[in-house]
């Protein structure tokens, strides 16, 4: 090989070196910034190709996409000076290349624990300002929308990074107080109990004397109304019996003495001393009745 063809070969490769160096490559989901001997001379590099100068300029990359910082559980104290554990994460991107990448020095890892520290900064004061109860239902809405909302302003000023959303996991009591707690709790449930059943009980006694009282006035208006139809009736009987006996007086005499001999002669040992000239006998002497 010729030194004029090993001279353009290296030329060549050379050339490839020089541009292989002078081009890169920033992602969808990627941010960039170009420093030069160490400074920063191009944040914010949008996605796309891009040149640079080969050992001049050097460039950064940071993962643009919304990245999750799991902070590290705390114990902060209520109101009313009670001991919690919160664990709690939050959604965050970069925002300021620049100032990401002077807070942090680009490094992902560092950025998490800066952030970490403001999240529980943020939550020590936002519990601070409220009860047990206002922290673990009460308000918790409240306290994320507030945490996000301030933490955001902290996290973009400082570190160049947008929150874009925090959350608490799990809130604990502490094991030397949860014990403690757990009875005043179980206290409270057996005062609400109790106060439950005793108007029940109360609403239920009230309920049993309205159906006593109303069951006592069906029972009279029945009672009247029955011995008002059994009037009627007896009244409607005692006609039909006059009636009939009027019709025919000397049959109903006879068959009112046959019903009489029937009732006196049931039993076989009955004894009956009587007068024979006695008018039981009347029908007996004389099937006329002595007429």
């Amino acid at each position: 090989m010729s030194g004029r063809n090993m001279t353009v070969i290296l030329a060549a490769v050379l050339l490839l070196f020089v541009v292989s160096n002078s081009v890169f490559v920033v992602k969808e989901t990627e941010r960039a910034v170009m420093l030069q001997f160490g400074e920063v001379v191009k944040p914010d590099i949008q996605p796309g190709l891009h040149w640079k100068i080969p050992f001049v300029n050097n460039v950064r990359k940071f993962d643009g996409r919304v990245l999750t910082v799991d902070a590290q559980a705390e114990r902060f104290f209520t109101q009313e000076k009670k001991a919690l554990i919160v664990d709690s994460y939050a959604k965050f991107k970069v925002a300021d290349t620049l100032k990401y990448y002077t807070a942090t020095n680009g490094e992902e890892m560092r950025a998490m624990t800066l952030l970490s520290q403001r999240i529980n900064n943020g939550l020590r004061n936002q519990v601070a300002v409220r009860t047990i109860q206002e922290v673990v239902s009460g308000e918790r809405d409240m306290l994320m929308e507030s945490l996000a909302v301030d933490l955001n302003k902290v996290a973009l000023k400082e570190l160049g990074v947008e929150v874009v959303d925090v959350r608490v996991k799990q809130i604990d009591l502490p094991p030397d107080v949860s014990e403690s707690v757990y009875r005043r709790m179980n206290a409270e449930r057996e005062k609400e109990a109790r106060e439950h059943r005793a108007q029940g009980q109360e609403l239920a006694e009230g309920i049993q004397a309205a159906a006593d009282r109303e069951v006592t006035v069906i029972a009279a208006n029945a009672y009247r109304d029955a011995e008002l139809i059994r009037g009627e009736g007896d009244a409607i009987a005692t006609a039909i019996y006059a009636e009939a006996f009027n019709s025919d007086p000397e049959f109903y005499s006879f068959t009112r003495s046959l019903r009489a001999y029937q009732d006196a002669f049931q039993g076989s040992g009955d004894i009956m001393l009587l007068q024979p000239d006695s008018e039981f006998f009347r029908y007996l002497k004389d099937s006329k009745g002595g007429k």
